[in-house]
């Protein structure tokens, strides 16, 4: 049998037919679990087709810090860079979802697990500067298990301020903006602007918060309810609007985009 026409579950556990995996954008046709998508997939689902222009493509991060784990912080980023083929983790532009125009930005959980540094905050920033400039709705995806980048220190958790005064702005413009949560939205990201939209949607079973699960049960020494932190629990508690299946999201963004356009 040929490789590379199964792969395994990381919800339900079955191995499935990849085909079918992606027929369904990348959920899983036993259980329901949404896989992580790359920023091109996203792009793809959630925009009309073609219709994506991308700003501030070639923005890279530098090395302030001259950080160093097991490897340089440059190196990392070289090595990222050819992993993912994105510059940084967040990749923002404008297209159009039913016609309508918006704003557009995604984070990647695949470069340094989306951690949000500066380039990222920038690109956020400018994101919803531009937002303003044109008053288009502006809609962020978040893919983001490393909350503020620890390689680049206080520039990265300055950007937590940064994103959430410039996202502060569209509020008191009137500006719609739609925060989308999917798997995992963590840390300094989850802390800052993934949470202070006018309208927060979580995808299906994505692990939501600031500090995770495993971190938060070896620090209190205690058992976390069952679901803690995932999207179906912050629906629950009031922390999240709706929860949207990949399927059904870029229409329901439609008729979100719709509704708020007539009620101006």
């Amino acid at each position: 049998m040929p490789d590379g026409l199964w792969k395994r579950c990381e919800g339900c556990k079955s191995v499935v037919y990849k085909k079918k995996v992606e027929e369904k954008l990348s959920v899983c046709p036993e259980c329901n679990f949404h896989f992580r998508i790359p920023t091109s997939e996203r792009i793809k689902i959630m925009l009309d087709e073609g219709s994506f222009e991308e700003y501030w493509k070639y923005m890279s991060p530098v090395d302030p810090l001259n950080f160093k784990d097991r490897i340089s912080y440059k190196d990392r980023v070289v090595m990222e860079k050819k992993k993912t083929g994105l510059n940084e983790a967040a990749t923002a532009g404008k297209g159009t979802i039913g016609g309508k125009e918006v704003i557009f930005v995604v984070t990647d959980p695949s470069f340094i697990m989306g951690s949000m540094g500066s380039v990222v905050g920038e690109k956020i920033a400018r994101a919803a500067e531009k937002a303003l400039e044109l008053r288009l709705p502006i809609i962020i995806t978040s893919g983001s298990g490393g909350g503020a980048r620890m390689h680049e220190g206080a520039f990265s958790l300055m950007q937590m301020a940064k994103t959430s005064f410039v996202l502060s702005r569209l509020h008191e413009a009137g500006i719609l903006f739609v925060s989308i949560l999917t798997d995992p939205t963590l840390g300094g990201v989850m802390a800052s602007y993934a949470s202070q939209a006018d309208l927060i949607v979580g995808e299906p079973g994505a692990l939501v918060g600031f500090a995770g699960p495993r971190v938060i049960r070896e620090t209190i020494k205690k058992t976390l309810p069952k679901g803690f932190q995932t999207t179906e629990f912050m629906l629950e508690h009031g922390f999240v609007d709706l929860i949207v299946e990949r399927s059904k999201l870029k229409k329901e963004l439609s008729k979100i985009l719709e509704y708020c356009d007539n009620n101006r």
